[in-house]
């Protein structure tokens, strides 16, 4: 389960509203990490931390 990716999915740095958001896509992320190690996972990987991203910034948006 050693994908450098995972670093991303981090998100004690947060404030506590956007630690919210973010704290489901790092749990999808572990479990993800634990598929068989191929192109889908890493890509699956890279799709969920942009999810993640785009969900952050929706939370920020005014």
């Amino acid at each position: 389960m050693n994908y450098p990716i995972l670093q991303f999915f981090k998100c004690g740095h947060l404030p506590a509203n956007l630690q919210k958001v973010s704290q489901p896509f790092a749990e999808l992320a572990i479990i993800l990490a634990r598929a068989p190690r191929n192109a889908e996972t890493s890509a699956g990987l890279r799709h969920l931390v942009e999810a993640k991203d785009c969900a952050v910034r929706a939370a920020l948006a005014r």
